[in-house]
């Protein structure tokens, strides 16, 4: 109850900030965000690995974010809420008329609490904020989870005929503390290495992630724990100046052996490499903009850590386990993106899935196809 109080406060501050043009953030130090989303899906063809499927299912669903962040020289403190059921990370849409009661109150939660500062070229920040890596999507991490920790980023700015700028970024993230010594804590580091070329426009982004420790189901319920040692090249490639064409890759090798680990079946002990590939025309910027993109991607079961990537592609998930986060590795598939413009702040996507499981986790493999319509807007 607290907390919603909270969230209806912020909310009718952020639209009075917002709607008083005559107040200047760069005076005040103050900046608030607020968005919304609304969502109509439909699943078919979803195929479980006893061979039976899932009904198909169509659902409405929604999604609202507000936040403040202060700003004031050299650092800044910031937060964000979201609706969203605190036991699924992945997701912070809910689904009119599900779960709720009868029109009763809505789940939220805080999906970032933080202090950032910079020094120079140097950067920093404390808490729980955005995963701050490179990414071309969400296939490895998903945008809807906000991991808590240390981030450092330096920039080096060159003065070369090809190579812009580098930078270098790394992380130490818990994502749960055991009550023990920091290495027994379940965590996240990442080290990544962007270089930024100027003539063709491209962007590499080597990386290397650690995960040790790591629940094999989510939400308090594993029955052992895995560790993964993966290794990320990714980059970004700019085809027009119009910076309308793009293409991206990603590739994804876990570097662990699982050979001598018995919880880790034989079908699965050599499935930890995957890729992707993505072209995309237009961008999302303005009224009557429109984007098109396409993404096929193979992704073996340890090439990551499943939970914490996206749960968009397949109603695959471990509810069998009595956790609704998503489980959306072992797959293969395509994504197609279609959006347009309505202004500035205002735009409509829809996506469409098809998902084919690797190997067979049970008597048949699963599947599903996806139709979804998002319609975006900020404040």
């Amino acid at each position: 109850m607290k907390l919603q109080v909270l969230f209806t406060l912020i909310l009718l501050l952020s639209i009075k900030i917002q709607s008083q043009t005559q107040i200047d953030s760069s005076q005040t130090g103050l900046s608030y965000e607020l968005d919304f989303r609304f969502r109509a899906e439909h699943d078919w063809d979803s195929r479980k690995s006893n061979g039976s499927f899932r009904a198909d299912r169509s659902r409405l669903r929604y999604r609202l974010r507000t936040g403040a962040t202060y700003n004031k020289e050299w650092y800044s403190l910031g937060f964000r809420i979201r609706t969203g059921q605190q036991n699924k990370q992945q997701d912070p849409q809910l689904t009119l008329g599900r779960g709720f009661k009868e029109f009763g109150t809505l789940p939220l939660g805080f999906e970032k609490i933080y202090f950032q500062g910079t020094y120079k070229n140097l950067k920093f920040w404390l808490g729980k904020n955005d995963y701050s890596f490179i990414k071309n999507n969400e296939l490895f991490w998903s945008d809807n989870v906000f991991p808590e920790g240390i981030y450092l980023e330096q920039d080096f700015n060159l003065d070369l005929e090809s190579i812009v700028k580098i930078s270098v970024k790394g992380g130490h993230y818990i994502l749960s503390s055991n009550g023990k010594s920091f290495l027994k804590d379940a965590y996240f580091q990442g080290i990544q290495t962007s270089i930024y070329f100027d003539n063709p426009k491209l962007v590499i982004f080597p990386s290397f992630y650690l995960l040790r420790n790591i629940p094999n189901v989510p939400d308090g319920y594993p029955s052992f724990n895995i560790d993964y040692s993966i290794f990320h090249f990714g980059s970004k490639l700019q085809l027009l100046k119009s910076n309308k064409l793009l293409v991206d890759f990603d590739i994804y090798h876990n570097l662990n052996n699982y050979e001598s680990n018995d919880n880790v079946p034989n079908d699965f002990k050599d499935q930890k490499t995957g890729y992707s590939v993505g072209i995309q025309y237009g961008t999302l910027r303005k009224a009557k903009d429109y984007k098109v993109k396409i993404t096929y991607t193979v992704l073996q079961r340890y090439a990551a850590l499943d939970y914490m990537a996206q749960n968009d592609w397949a109603r695959w998930d471990y509810s069998e386990f009595n956790s609704p986060d998503g489980r959306l590795t072992n797959l293969k598939g395509i994504e197609l993106v279609a959006g347009v413009g309505i202004s500035k702040k205002a735009n409509l996507i829809a996506k469409y899935y098809l998902v084919n499981q690797l190997i067979e986790t049970g008597l048949f493999k699963e599947t599903g196809q996806r139709i979804r319509f998002d319609l975006n807007v900020k404040l």
